[in-house]
């Protein structure tokens, strides 16, 4: 094999000529030969026994060689790709250039590399970062969705109300017949929650247990083809009335629900986990528009191949996330309807901001001579194996220590960007509004006040307020 001649051509590919000469292309020919006699049916030798010579002279010299030069081409291409230092990211357009003999032949293999990156702008960027901040209201919001986990059905002897779950045996007619799907027992319906057809919760309320009543429903135009805005009776029949006992927020609730012996100690952990995942979505936030300016800052040719291959790697992700939910990728697109082609379509244009993040974040590490040792891979791979409470020895099986010391160039590029950079507060779009002026409104001054107070008396203030309000319930 020898390379005849390397072209850069647009969009970050090479153009390589290969020239496969005699002894390469004759041990080709001998392994096509090989593999092919046994389909070759020769008058008065056995299948598969005919000489090589004599299978040349029924049908030429060329009967190999397609099967030859597709045996000859992989080696011949890898060959030229390793000797020429590239950096392929697709599979190579390939075509024959002149005649091929028993000399060997020659071909042109023009193969998608790796862009040359030129960085932009990456140091002293800025960004908006919102200000954390947690109020009252939220921690209250988080102690009643903890309340609404530990709020418990009683049964009542009354009369059903909304926000009750009434227990329920029902059967709808239509045209004096049972319908399918219209029968359940002991159903429990939150009334109010609109999860039945509508005007049937409705009709409940106000029953008792041990009620029986027939309920006139019209089904909506849009439900299913055979009920659509047809007129229906439910036989209805009211088993049990419960009411939801919601725990009284003190001392002993904090205690039932958490580490902690106090409402206030609770609260004060619900702030600080509030303030916690605030703070990180504020910073991850910060990082991505850092980033999104750095990946637009960078010039760079970028071969067709990588975004579909990015767009690929998409889709392949999508189709593990639908596998896990149970339903066959098949079934799922002709359920919704979907495309294939149209989906990796869709994905392209995401794609193209991923590679060219990619391609950002390997040019600073580069730039920047970064490097990742042993000891920090090592490192790494612990806090791994106790984050997933999983044997050391066990994580690496699934992680190789070139994956991790990627991981770990990328965090130092990335932490480049952010350390240098400045975060700049976010526009009040509030604010905006009042100076802007409702339409149709006339813009009012702002009243005067006399006493100042800082945000942090303001929010201890909201906060002792709610307290005593939740405390007091």
């Amino acid at each position: 094999m020898s390379v005849k001649s390397c072209e850069k051509v647009e969009k970050s590919q090479v153009a390589l000529t290969i020239e496969v000469g005699a002894p390469e292309f004759e041990a080709a020919i001998e392994k096509a030969y090989q593999k092919m006699r046994k389909k070759i049916n020769v008058q008065g030798f056995r299948p598969g026994k005919a000489p090589r010579k004599i299978i040349e002279g029924m049908y030429g010299v060329e009967v190999f060689f397609e099967e030859a030069i597709n045996i000859a081409f992989p080696d011949a291409y890898e060959a030229a790709v390793k000797e020429q230092d590239l950096r392929v990211v697709g599979y190579p357009e390939v075509e024959m250039v002149g005649e091929c003999t028993r000399d060997g032949f020659t071909f042109k293999a023009t193969v998608p590399v790796y862009p040359e990156v030129t960085l932009g702008q990456y140091k002293g960027l800025s960004a908006e970062k919102d200000e954390v901040k947690v109020m009252a209201a939220d921690v209250n919001e988080r102690l009643k969705e903890l309340t609404d986990r530990n709020t418990r059905l009683v049964s009542v002897d009354r009369a059903a109300k909304e926000g009750d779950t009434a227990v329920i045996d029902f059967e709808g007619f239509l045209d004096g017949k049972p319908f399918d799907g219209g029968k359940g027992e002991n159903h429990s319906l939150e009334l109010g929650s609109h999860s039945f057809v509508p005007g049937f919760e409705e009709q409940v309320v106000g029953m008792k247990a041990g009620e029986e009543k027939d309920i006139d429903i019209t089904f909506p135009e849009d439900y299913h083809a055979d009920l659509a805005g047809k007129a229906v009776v439910f036989k209805v029949k009211v088993n049990e009335v419960k009411e939801k006992e919601v725990p009284a927020l003190d001392d002993e609730f904090a205690k039932d629900v958490s580490e902690f012996d106090t409402l206030k100690d609770l609260k004060a952990d619900l702030k600080k986990k509030i303030t916690e995942e605030r703070q990180k979505a504020a910073d991850q936030a910060f990082e991505d528009a850092l980033m999104e300016q750095v990946a637009a800052n960078i010039t760079a040719e970028i071969p067709d191949a990588m975004v579909e291959g990015q767009a690929r790697q998409y889709l392949d992700n999508f189709k593990m996330q639908i596998a896990q939910q149970g339903i066959p990728y098949d079934q799922y697109m002709k359920m919704t309807g979907m495309d294939e082609a149209k989906l990796l379509e869709d994905a392209k244009e995401p794609a193209l901001r991923q590679v060219r993040l990619d391609l950002a974040l390997a040019a600073i590490i580069k730039e920047e001579n970064l490097e990742a040792t042993d000891e920090e891979a090592e490192e790494e791979l612990k806090k791994m194996a106790e984050q997933y409470n999983m044997d050391l020895e066990t994580v690496k099986k699934y992680l190789q220590v070139d994956q991790v010391k990627d991981q770990i160039l990328t965090r130092k590029a990335v932490a480049i960007v952010v350390d240098s950079a400045t975060a700049v507060k976010p526009e009040k779009k509030a604010a905006k509004k009042a100076e802007d002026g409702e339409e149709g409104e006339e813009k009012k001054p702002a009243k005067k006040t006399t006493r100042k107070s800082s945000k942090k008396t303001e929010e201890a203030q909201e906060e002792k307020t709610a307290e005593e309000g939740s405390e007091s319930k």
